[in-house]
């Protein structure tokens, strides 16, 4: 698989990253995933179900469900946790999410990721911001 210049850079300085201040940074990932989850999970266009059930968080290393949206299944990054909507058993999150030629879209993946994603970004950055002040004042 051929890869950017770009991509290679970025895999470069992730890899340039010390152990200990990733081991610190993971609580937040998670953290924030779980918020992004629960923010979905409100957003659905239903009260109870297989739908909202199937929105789960995939945290470092761990498999996504199969056939879940979006991408499918696949592995999480080492300093990467995923939010995803749907498995083998619900397999219309695009669906709702997007809308067909006979039902009207409910967004409800998208609005919640746009919501908190400063907040979100936010709590990383002051989280690797601390472990590397952490990792270079030797603590």
């Amino acid at each position: 698989m051929a890869k950017s210049a770009q991509i290679a850079r970025l895999q470069r300085r992730i890899e340039a990253i010390p152990q200990a201040v990733r081991e610190q940074v993971r609580p937040a990932l998670m953290q924030s995933g779980e918020e992004l989850a629960a923010t979905m999970r409100r957003l659905a266009p239903v009260d109870e179900g297989d739908l909202r059930d199937s929105i789960t968080v995939t945290g470092p290393g761990q498999s996504t469900p199969a056939y879940s949206q979006p991408g499918g299944s696949q592995i999480a990054g080492e300093l990467e946790v995923l939010v995803t909507a749907g498995n083998s058993d619900v397999r219309y999150p695009h669906l709702v999410e997007y809308g067909t030629a006979h039902a009207a879209a409910q967004p409800f993946f998208w609005p919640a990721f746009r919501l908190g994603r400063k907040k979100l970004a936010g709590r990383i950055k002051r989280a690797v911001s601390k472990a590397v002040r952490d990792h270079w004042a030797g603590r």
